[in-house]
């Protein structure tokens, strides 16, 4: 995956949401993993949150930072997997313009090669609502890291070829 290294690089603004009903901020790891690549990356961590598993509660918070200028991004982790508690799916079906399927079915494909079969239990996702991204990962850090490491930090980079998400966002709103 090319990046062309004479484009400039346009930092995204990126919030960090995980769901969990048995985290806090001292024990997400999940979450400490993927703030760090986010900075790593030379992006800018715009904000972060833990929120339970209740799809009221993390369609509040993704409310929050949509209608939010300084974020142009939203990446969540946990409640995508297959239990009544993991309700992640639902919320960002609440409150996306567009889906995006083959995010999630690249994280499977990426992952099958890691985890096997296993990976037909995660529901991965991403979406455009009201102009702003939202990607949603399960809650293993070794699923962050597939999710950033093998999509999202070449899609979140401006100079990525032969074509990226941050070149899209200008247009996010066309009607």
């Amino acid at each position: 995956m090319p990046i062309k290294e004479d484009l400039p690089f346009h930092p995204v603004r990126i919030a960090v949401l995980t769901v969990s009903d048995s985290r806090d901020l001292s024990t997400d790891r999940s979450g400490d993993t993927l703030a760090a690549r986010i900075e790593t990356a030379g992006h800018i961590l715009a904000d972060r949150a833990i929120v339970t598993d209740d799809v009221d509660h993390i369609v509040a918070r993704l409310h929050g930072w949509i209608d939010d200028p300084q974020v142009d991004c939203v990446i969540t982790t946990g409640g995508t997997g297959v239990t009544g508690r993991d309700v992640t799916p639902e919320a960002l079906a609440r409150v996306w313009d567009k889906e995006i399927p083959g995010f999630g079915e690249l994280f499977r494909w990426l992952s099958y090669a890691k985890i096997g079969t296993s990976t037909i239990q995660s529901r991965a996702t991403a979406c455009v609502a009201r102009g702003t991204y939202i990607f949603a990962l399960p809650g293993s850090t070794g699923a962050v890291k597939d999710g950033w490491d093998d999509i999202l930090v070449h899609q979140l980079d401006s100079r990525h070829m032969p074509c990226n998400f941050v070149e899209l966002m200008p247009r996010l709103m066309e009607r």
